[in-house]
């Protein structure tokens, strides 16, 4: 059996939705990414996203664990035109609530959808099964890539995916049983 825990970066006190920029996480609550990386399995793979709120809080839970190269295909959603925006401050309202209430084909103008989202995930994530058959793995990525994962997990609709709070350094952990993955835990903060 295979099991990933998603682990969601540090926070980057953005307000605005960011995606593909490269802004740092705040990792200055030593305790708390202390009890992070304790409660994770030691013999784990650590592998995270490229961009540097996933790959430094990676760096910082990684203790003793085998570090696996930064995947790209672990990003979060790439807002296009939206990027660093508030909800509030887009033009077009319609299509952006036609992205979060109707997740599928919708994107914003230059990014993606919530199905190439996905696809990119799903891509990484058979990557790393295949790499290592039944290894313990922690994914170091974001809100939205975890979500992609837990709507499979869940086996509900994008917009019901969306319901669920993946807070910074939490853990959501999923277990793959042969036909499918299964949630065990979500949005668990150690």
């Amino acid at each position: 059996m295979s099991r990933v825990h998603w682990v969601r970066h540090g926070p980057t006190h953005a307000r605005a939705m960011v995606g593909w920029s490269d802004l740092p996480a705040d990792l200055s609550d030593s305790a708390r990414i202390a009890r992070l990386a304790a409660h994770l399995p030691a013999g784990a793979l650590v592998v995270s996203s490229d961009l540097q709120r996933a790959s430094a809080t990676a760096d910082a839970i990684a203790g003793d664990r085998m570090r696996l190269p930064h995947d790209p295909d672990l990003r979060e959603i790439n807002f296009g035109d939206w990027e660093l925006q508030a909800f509030d401050s887009v033009p077009d309202q319609d299509r952006l609530r036609a992205f979060w209430d109707e997740p599928g084909d919708a994107s914003a103008p230059g990014g993606e959808s919530w199905h190439q989202v996905t696809a990119r995930v799903n891509r990484a994530i058979a990557r790393l099964r295949a790499a290592h058959p039944g290894r313990d793995i922690i994914a170091v990525a974001h809100f939205g890539a975890i979500l992609t994962q837990l709507q499979q997990a869940l086996r509900v609709s994008a917009y019901e995916a969306f319901s669920h709070k993946i807070d910074n350094l939490s853990v959501t952990e999923l277990h793959w049983q042969g036909d499918g993955w299964q949630a065990q835990r979500i949005n668990h903060l150690p």
